[in-house]
Parts: structure tokens; sequence; C-alpha cells
């Protein structure tokens, strides 16, 4: 499948996928085992988490290594024919992971509650890629777009037309859907995250409140940028792993929409915030970030300094190793 973001110069490829099945309790340890055992032996990079509810699954490898990775997923007791797992793979440049980890989670994406895979055939409803594409083209007002991801996510890159849903703990979905439904004056809500999982879950908890006249992206955001190359998605989408903000399009279709955090300068750049009790993530140019020593703000600056909770970057200076001084204007240096 081709890919639009950002062409890689090497051969390699980044998986990301789940899998809503049903894993009984006593089984999760033995298939969290086995399966980290493989992706070990076949030289795997990633993260991923199983549980009674399935598998949410981010890997990277070469050609030869995914296809295996296919091939044993396919062979496999509970994750056979895996939705997407072609259409929201993507060509990078190497491994975007230091490691491999496969960890036990109770939720696979945390809502709170846990679901089960018949539960989210049942509730869920999709648009394809092709159905949205329409809406947005066309402009169609009988439909309220919601981005369900977190702030930095939105401000970083969302679609045309899209509105922040204003949430960053899924547990509030219930609450947030039944105030734009309101709000929405009759229109259809499509709501989106970045790969489709949230959504999906998230669709059984809104129905079990009464809500039911919703609609996810099929593939969620990635299957959308890979199939199409429209400049409807605006910015850079931010991924979970070593490439954190990616680019969508080419030099037609990419805008960017990101602000600077110190300057108010676009940009694409998303980097944390250096003081790790705080850890925040943030937009902001690549020169800014090291203007300010990888600060947020001034306050977590101080609060660094007094604890010494500072992460180490390549760039760090005596600034930070003793020569310790604030300048005006809210500058660090």
């Amino acid at each position: 499948m081709q890919s639009y973001m950002k062409p890689a110069k090497t051969p390699f490829e980044l998986l990301t996928f789940y899998h809503f099945v049903d894993i009984p309790e006593s089984e999760v340890e033995t298939v969290v085992t086995d399966h980290l055992s493989f992706c070990h032996d076949i030289g795997l990079k990633g993260r991923i988490y199983i549980g009674t509810e399935g598998i949410s699954s981010t890997v990277t490898g070469n050609e030869g290594q995914c296809r295996a990775y296919r091939l044993y997923l396919e062979n496999s007791k509970y994750f056979k024919n895996i939705a997407d797992i072609d259409t929201k793979s993507t060509v990078v440049d190497g491994h975007q992971f230091e490691k491999m980890t496969v960890k036990i989670r109770n939720e696979i994406v945390v809502l709170g509650e846990k679901v089960t895979a018949e539960e989210v055939q049942k509730f869920k409803k999709e648009l394809s890629p092709e159905e949205f594409k329409r809406i947005i083209d066309e402009g169609d007002e009988n439909y309220l777009i919601l981005d369900m991801r977190n702030d930095y996510e939105y401000r970083l890159g969302h679609f045309r037309g899209a509105i922040p849903a204003g949430t960053v703990n899924f547990r509030e979905v219930p609450e947030l859907l039944a105030r734009y439904k309101e709000k929405a004056q009759g229109k259809k809500i499509i709501w989106y995250c970045t790969g489709g999982i949230r959504c999906e879950k998230a669709a059984v908890l809104a129905n079990k409140s009464g809500i039911a006249d919703i609609y996810a992206i099929e593939g969620g955001v990635v299957k959308y940028v890979n199939t199409y190359n429209d400049g409807n998605w605006l910015g850079n989408l931010y991924t979970f792993d070593g490439r954190v903000s990616t680019q969508v399009g080419d030099e037609k279709t990419h805008t960017t929409i990101g602000t600077c955090l110190h300057s108010g300068k676009l940009t694409d750049n998303c980097e944390n915030c250096r003081f790790t009790d705080c850890n925040a993530r943030m937009i902001v140019d690549k020169k800014e970030y090291r203007k300010y020593l990888g600060f947020c703000s001034e306050e977590c600056f101080l609060k660094a300094i007094q604890t010494l909770l500072i992460k180490d970057v390549e760039w760090d200076t005596p600034f930070l190793k003793g020569d310790v001084r604030l300048g005006g204007q809210g500058d660090l240096l």
C-alpha cells in the first residue's frame, strides 16, 4: 500500500494494528511469552500490549522480518485476519524503537472499562476513507467532525474542518458526546483517532450510555493518509514511535499549522519538557527548544534546577552543569 507520509531512505516497515479478541485470563501470560520470544528471535523492535481484550501492536522491521511477523499472526490462535495491517503500514528509515517489549495490559487501550470483541463488533459504525473524503471534499454540513486525540496532537495536525473534542480522558466520552450531540443540532457525528482503536472501544461506552449515531473512520488517520495525498490533513501527524512528529503529504499538499510554544513561529517539531516531573509534549521550534534549554516554562526550569530532575540531551551546555543564570524577557539564557 502506498504511504503518503514522508518517504524513507531504507526499506524498513512500521506495522501498527490492533485486534479485539477475547483471550482467556489463564492464557494471556503464555500468549505474551510466546509473542515476545518470536519477535526477539526475528529481530523486530516495538511496543505490544496484550490482554483479555486482544492486542495492540506497533513494531518496526525490515521486509523479511515484517513478512515473518504477518505469517506468525495469521497462524496464531487469536490474531488471524488482522484488519488493515497492510493499509496502515508505513515505510520508515530504520527501527523506530530502541527495543522490543510485549506487556500484559488489563485494557489494551485504557478507558476504564473492559469490553468484549462481540460488543466492539455490535456497536462500531465506520465510514471508509473514500466516504470520509467525499464528506470533506463536498463540505457536507450534515456531519460534525470531532478530533478525539489529545490537544497537542490536534494542534500539530488535524483533518480540515475538524474541531477538538476537548478531552484527554476517554472516560469522559459519554458526557462529552452528549454535549456535542446537543450542539450538533441534528448533525451526525464523525470522530477519529490515530489508528482507530480508541474510537472503536469508546463506541461501546457511548452506545451503553444511549448515544448511538456516531461514525468512526475505518483505520483511523493512518489509513486515510496512507490512501490519499489530497491536503485534507493539515500539518503533521503525531505518532507513537521514534518519529513522533511525522510529515503527511509532499511539497504540494503538506501544510504546517503547529505554532511554537515560545515564539509563535510555524513549526512541525514536537518535543518533551526536560523537567521529568512535567514531561509535557510541546510544539516548539528546534532553535527555540535549545534557546529555552528544553523546558516548557520558566517554572519547570527552576524546579528542574532545584531537584536535578533533568533529562539529558546531546547539546547540554555548562548552563546545566553549574553555571545557572537567568536572562531577561523570559529567556532562560
